[in-house]
Parts: structure tokens; C-alpha cells; sequence
């Protein structure tokens, strides 16, 4: 395997390249890599770089070429620049202000009592299926179901949202793993989603306020003006996608790495008090984005590499979250692993908005399997998302008893 494949979807379809990062970061831990037909990048592989990179967000810009390695049209960048995650500043701190109450850790904790019940419901199917292909079965429909309830969607528009969710996040992939939620609509799942939420915004503008997040951002000042339909439009994509592809990775990813660690699983079972620290460890192990890009927007230097204004710059989560610099044993699954200072949220200006609700799912989740199921046991083989972004699975059969 050579450097440049790390842009090649095909290197991820088996396991992320770990030994790949590992040589590099010794080697050389800001890395060109060649693209085919379009300008190449440079592979950001250690912890302190990576947070250097995310720390100046205006000499690395999320806006100027968006977020994912490969240049996408100017159309589909003019829709990436109304998300936050593409956003610089000082437009990013605007919108993200007024958004920042509502997924504060108390605001969220409020939701455990509504998670706990979805999880169970899912849980449940599960139980009368006993054999399951827990990515699409089990863990797909959680994070769906809460962003329904936050935002105040009609239950029964929760599984088209999904299946177009689903699409986006499986766009390298032709096999989008056989979930049964198929999406069948106009070609473009980004459009029909904020087609979708422009739609939304404009029946609950005629309807009284609800306390749900869609009140809250159809009331909110950003900028000095009202959110308009077609930026909620976009943030919503943005929340949907996002909330959809990271908890749904956590969740399967997180099962999979405890099969694979049956002491550990033991362990998990017998003190539910380190599922907390689990999930951490599950997020560093198995973080669900490889990583995000950014654009120089000056000459610059990154370790003792030079930087040229225009050149890509892409933040490698995989590598940074194995660096030997920062975690002891670093390639080793830990379910006590403290201190865990893993970026798979990102870090400082862009760190994830939705983190607190992550974890308090993937708490709350495998409190609930564990409880409910004294076995679980994998029946084939986990198989991967084709994707040199999303590190996710898209098949994992269990059988649960």
C-alpha cells in the first residue's frame, strides 16, 4: 500500500490503512498525496498538527473549498458554504451562537428520558427478530427517530428522511448495504432534503411555536436576520446527515470492537459505570469520519512543511486518534483509557455541535443492550462502507438473545 492511496475509496473497504499512519507519522507526518484528475492534498497525520490546523480556521478555511478532498462543483459548494460545518468566521460564530443553547449538556441530558424509550422500541424489534443485521435494523433508526423529535417531524415522514440520510452518506459506495430503506427520489438526496425542510419550515411558520428545535431556529436572530427557509433548509441536511452517519457508526462500530474484546465486553457488562468512558474509546478506535478538509488561504508552514495559499489541507482524525505522542499503547482498545483527548468531534471552532447528543445515545444505547441481551453473538462477517471519509460499517449480522 502506498501514500497515495489514502484518497482511494477501495483502501477503506477492509480496515482504515492503521499501519499506513503509523509509518507516516514517523516518516513524514505531513504528507502530499496524489489525486487522480484534480490537484493532490496535503495528509495531516499528528495530534498537535491536526489541532493547529483546526485552531486557525481562517488561515485554513472550511468555505473556500469545502470540506471533502474532492473539488465538487461550484454549485454543490454554494450549498456546502450555508453549513455550519463549511462555514469560517466570522459567519460560523453567528449562526452557531444562537444554535448553542439548545445542544448544551443540560439542554440534552432533558432528552434521556425520550432516547432511552426510542432505544427500547428499536431493542425490542430486535429481540423478536433474534438475527439481525444490526447496522440497518438496529442502530440506523436511532439517531432518525431523536432528530425527528428534536426538530418536530411528523412520525411518519421519519423514514423517508432516513433513507435520503442513508444515501448521502453511502455516495462512494454502490452498494449502499441493503437496508430496505431505499431512496427514490429526484437523483439528488441533498436537494430533496432541504426541499424537504424548506417545506417544513414554511407549514410550521403558520402553526404556533412548539418547543422543539425547529421553533427555536425559525425564531432565532443569526446575523441580525431571521433564519430564511432555505438556510434552514441547509441546516437542517447538515443536522440530519451529520447526527444520522456519527451515531449510527458509533453504535455498530462500537458493538463490533466489543466482540472483538470479550474481556472487555465482560467487563462493560458487569459495571455499566465505564460505559461513559467506553464510548470515548469507541470514538478514538473507531472514529466515524476519517477527516475534514480545509484550504490554505496564505503561505504558511505546518510542522517544518511548507504550506502554499490554495493548497488543500485534510485533518486525518484516523491517524491523529492513534498518535503515540499522546496515547499510551495507542493502537490498543481500552474501555479505561484516561485521559482520552480524541478529536473525532473535531476540536475548537468547529467542534461538533451535536457531541453532547452523541454520547448521551451511545450511553444510553448500550446501557440498554446490555441489559436487555445476556448474548450476543456475531454471525458472519462485519462488512465496510466503500468511503474515504466515512469510517463506517454497513453489515454487521448478530444474533441477540
Amino acid at each position: 500500500m502506498t501514500a497515495t492511496s489514502i484518497a482511494d475509496p477501495n483502501t477503506y473497504t477492509d480496515a482504515p490503512p492503521h499501519e499506513l499512519f503509523t509509518e507516516l507519522r514517523r516518516t513524514s507526518p505531513v504528507h502530499w498525496v496524489e489525486m487522480h484528475d484534480e490537484p493532490g492534498y496535503w495528509a495531516i497525520l499528528r495530534h498537535a498538527d491536526v489541532i493547529h490546523v483546526a485552531k486557525e480556521p481562517v488561515l485554513f478555511s472550511a468555505s473556500t473549498g469545502g470540506i471533502v478532498i474532492e473539488d465538487v462543483t461550484a454549485e454543490m459548494l454554494q450549498h456546502l458554504r450555508g453549513m455550519l460545518l463549511s462555514m469560517d468566521p466570522p459567519r460560523h460564530q453567528d449562526y452557531r451562537r444562537d444554535l448553542s443553547e439548545s445542544f448544551k449538556v443540560r439542554t440534552i441530558a432533558g432528552l434521556e428520558g425520550r432516547i432511552r424509550t426510542i432505544c427500547g422500541e428499536i431493542l425490542d424489534r430486535a429481540a423478536d427478530q433474534s438475527d439481525v443485521e444490526f447496522v440497518h435494523d438496529v442502530t440506523s433508526s436511532l439517531p432518525s427517530q431523536v432528530i425527528g423529535e428534536l426538530m418536530g417531524i411528523p412520525p411518519d415522514d421519519w423514514p423517508r428522511i432516513h433513507a435520503m440520510a442513508e444515501s448521502l452518506a453511502s455516495a462512494q459506495d454502490p452498494d449502499k448495504g441493503g437496508s430496505g430503506d431505499s431512496y427514490a427520489g429526484s437523483g439528488d438526496p441533498f436537494v430533496d432534503m432541504a426541499i424537504y425542510a424548506i417545506q417544513h419550515s414554511q407549514r410550521r411558520r403558520l402553526e404556533p411555536p412548539r418547543e422543539d428545535l425547529t421553533t427555536v431556529l425559525l425564531m432565532s436572530d443569526f446575523n441580525g436576520n431571521p433564519m430564511d427557509d432555505i438556510a434552514f433548509g441547509t441546516f437542517f441536511v447538515q443536522l440530519v446527515t451529520a447526527g444520522n452517519d456519527t451515531t449510527k457508526t458509533m453504535l455498530a462500530a462500537g458493538l463490533l470492537a466489543l466482540l472483538d474484546h470479550p474481556d472487555q465486553l465482560a467487563t462493560l457488562r458487569d459495571d455499566h459505570s465505564l460505559i461513559p468512558g467506553a464510548v470515548e474509546e469507541i470514538l478514538r478506535w473507531a472514529n466515524p469520519l476519517h477527516y475534514f478538509r480545509r484550504t490554505a488561504t496564505a503561505n504558511t508552514t505546518i510542522g517544518d512543511q511548507p504550506i502554499h495559499e490554495g493548497h488543500k489541507v485534510a485533518m486525518i482524525y484516523t491517524s491523529a486518534n492513534r498518535d503515540e505522542a499522546v496515547f499510551s499503547d495507542s493502537q490498543a482498545f481500552d474501555i479505561r483509557r484516561h485521559p482520552n483527548p480524541h478529536l473525532s468531534f473535531g476540536i475548537a471552532e468547529h467542534f461538533c455541535l451535536g457531541a453532547h447528543l452523541a454520547r448521551l445515545e451511545g450511553r444510553v444505547f448500550f446501557d440498554e443492550l446490555l441489559t436487555r441481551f445476556a448474548n450476543i453473538e456475531q454471525t458472519g462477517p462485519a462488512r465496510r462502507v466503500r468511503s474515504n471519509l466515512n469510517n463506517a460499517l454497513k453489515s454487521l449480522p448478530v444474533r441477540l438473545s
